[in-house]
């Protein structure tokens, strides 16, 4: 199954500040959901948040967050950025 994603309007403010190889780690990621699901074991400090939520670091400052609901083929990133300000 292919999922589709999307990158909610805050998460895009934070994607403009980030880095080039942490933009590249994301669009990895990105590329990750779309093929695998939400599920991303694989990915470094990977865990859920409960309520369908998810996150991973990107590297050691950097982290992505995503929600995705049983059933729906679509995953949302609602945050990409450093880890001190992450929503958890």
């Amino acid at each position: 199954m292919r999922y589709e994603v999307r990158i909610k309007k805050k998460a895009s403010r934070g994607l403009r500040k980030l880095p080039a190889n942490v933009k590249k780690l994301l669009f990895l990621l990105i590329e990750d959901l779309k093929a695998d699901g939400p599920i991303q074991k694989s990915w470094n400090n990977f865990s859920p948040l409960g309520d369908g939520k998810y996150h991973c670091h990107l590297n050691y400052r950097y982290v992505a967050c995503w929600e995705w609901r049983q059933g729906e083929i679509e995953i949302e990133v609602y945050y990409v950025g450093s880890r001190e300000k992450a929503p958890y």
